[in-house]
């Protein structure tokens, strides 16, 4: 892991990053720079070792932010519903923004998403990176995919004009202590409540946090100029479904899924994992393993009776 070296995380209170900057302060100067609407959250991430700064990455004012820093992960994004203004400004230009201002950096991680890829009509199929790019459509949060695809343009003009390297990581489904898309629906099955997907099946790749975290640094030693564009995903694809049910064994009840269809978004969420794998070796945690372990701490006894009864 990265050690002595002056790091700034943006979004630091985020679910993903959050855990970065856990692991960064024990052996580094980590800061971290958000908006912070909920002070609660900035005591948090402070109380982490992280030293952090207020502010807008839409708005470019950086105020007194050091710009010695030398690596950036720039983790922050805006998920707006319908604000396709907002979402440009905080994904795009505060992407340049803030590259612009580390632009002295070593090397920088721009976290990009697997919902730049145009749809696909087979809902296992592996995204590569080199896949053509477009409009998942995401019903909850309609301007992600177009304001992501901007934010990786930005980022490339940005590694070339600056001399800066980077590498541009498109996360899959990320999960861990913070949460995620599985625990989600974890927390659903364990209070008797409904699991709902937009397709049957509906497969994405999730990624642990260890996972996440022992990345890093052969992702920024992969930095490069013209930048870097790799899949940040887990190993192997599981679908809402499949995991679903591991839940419920897990649990001892039977799942509810409701899948409620959205014409025209994307049928998978499947990253293809090769070019990672040969950037930071495979994987750690099993998808079994690491669902199982994060349910054991949410529900102790639950999981416990479940396999007492078995």
């Amino acid at each position: 892991m990265l050690s002595d070296e002056k790091i700034l995380i943006t979004g630091p209170a985020g679910r993903i990053a959050s855990a970065l900057a856990e692991t960064l302060t024990e052996d580094n100067e980590v800061w971290g720079i958000a908006r912070f609407g909920e002070p609660a959250k900035r005591t948090r991430v402070e109380d982490l070792g992280v030293t952090t700064r207020a502010l807008d990455l839409a708005d470019g004012d950086f105020g007194d932010l050091p710009t010695d820093f030398t690596y950036l992960l720039h983790f922050a994004a805006d998920f707006s519903v319908d604000d396709y203004e907002r979402a440009l400004r905080v994904n795009a230009e505060g992407t340049g923004f803030v590259l612009e201002h580390c632009r002295k950096a070593k090397a920088a991680i721009v976290m990009s998403t697997v919902t730049v890829y145009k749809p696909h009509p087979d809902p296992w199929h592996a995204f590569r990176e080199d896949d053509p790019l477009g409009d998942v459509m995401l019903p909850d949060r309609l301007p992600y995919s177009i304001s992501k695809i901007a934010e990786e343009a930005v980022a490339r003009y940005c590694a070339r004009s600056f001399d800066l390297p980077v590498t541009i990581a498109r996360m899959g489904s990320a999960y861990g202590a913070q949460g995620g898309l599985p625990l989600w629906h974890l927390e659903a099955i364990a209070a008797g409540e409904a699991v709902k997907t937009r397709w049957d099946p509906m497969p994405y790749s999730p990624i642990h946090d260890d996972d996440v975290v022992a990345q890093v640094e052969p992702l920024l030693d992969a930095a490069s100029v013209p930048a870097t564009i790799v899949n940040w995903c887990g190993d192997e694809p599981v679908s809402v479904q499949q995991w679903s049910a591991y839940f419920g064994e897990l649990l001892g009840v039977e799942p509810e899924i409701v899948v409620e269809e959205v014409i025209g978004s994307s049928v998978g969420s499947v990253g293809d994992h090769t070019k990672r794998t040969s950037i930071t070796g495979p994987g750690t945690v099993h998808w079994r393993d690491g669902f199982r372990r994060e349910a054991e701490k949410r529900y102790p006894d639950r999981i416990g009776a479940a396999a007492s009864s078995d």
